[in-house]
């Protein structure tokens, strides 16, 4: 259940957190709106996911319910067309669930604990919550083309340049960790090489690979390929960011 809170609290941070960087003038409303009902959703299961957890006192339960209350509220002032308001709350919510992810992290070793393994420790989540929710919020960015096809394409563009600064970002931390694993000395079994390799292939490699073909689809441009290519991005974001939360259960260093 922890890796399942961790993934979807960092999808909630990273979504909110890409969605204050759409500005409200080239983009309608509607697209703030309406995916502030999914991070309402997402952080309502984040906590029914973390429940059980929090009764043994092994986790906090109010970061992702008191994002999803801003949620809702940011979602009324984004139906009043409250632009400053709603990046504002926006900002919050992507706090709050940063905050979360980072308080069902497992505890660390506490002065024996190396400084470098803390801070890959407090930079995983953010790198990982970055792909997951840049990712997440192109897509349902260039699926808002549909209703408001003359909206201009720069809003996408950029989201699709953040998402591959993300994946930059997050093959850093995850080389780093795999490396300090392999000076460790500690070695893999067959089924975590087999993880490995999808969530370097899938998550990282493949999903920089459809970024750039989705950039490439909107110097034409066309906005409906390029969704369909995000789509494509967001399954090999969830797989790899999986995969990687599974790897790390069973190491010190996150992978």
């Amino acid at each position: 259940m922890l890796i399942l809170t961790q993934f979807v609290l960092r999808l909630a941070f990273g979504m909110a957190a890409a969605m204050t960087l759409v500005s409200p003038r080239l983009v309608t409303s509607g697209y703030f709106r309406n995916n502030l009902y999914v991070l309402l959703g997402l952080n309502v299961l984040a906590a029914l996911i973390a429940f059980p957890a929090a009764q043994r006192g092994t986790i906090s339960l109010w970061p992702p319910l008191t994002a999803a209350v801003i949620s809702y509220t940011a979602s009324v002032a984004w139906l009043y067309e409250k632009s400053r308001q709603g990046r504002m709350q926006l900002a919050g919510i992507a706090s709050l669930c940063l905050a979360g992810a980072w308080l069902a992290t497992a505890p660390l070793a506490s002065s024996a604990t190396p400084l470098v393994l803390k801070a890959m420790h407090i930079v995983s989540p953010i790198t990982s919550g970055a792909v997951l929710g840049s990712t997440m919020a192109a897509m349902l960015l260039g699926h808002w083309y549909l209703n408001s096809p003359g909206m201009k394409i720069e809003p996408l563009q950029k989201l699709i340049a953040v998402m591959l600064a993300s994946l930059a970002a997050q093959t850093v931390v995850s080389a780093i960790g795999l490396a300090m694993e392999f000076q460790a000395g500690e070695g893999f079994t067959s089924l975590q090489w087999a993880v490995l390799g999808l969530r370097w292939l899938a998550g990282l490699a493949g999903s920089a690979a459809m970024a750039i073909m989705a950039r490439a689809t909107l110097k034409i441009p066309n906005t409906q390929s390029a969704t369909g290519i995000l789509y494509v991005a967001v399954m090999f974001t969830f797989l790899g960011e999986l995969s990687g939360l599974l790897l790390s259960t069973d190491t010190l260093w996150p992978l």
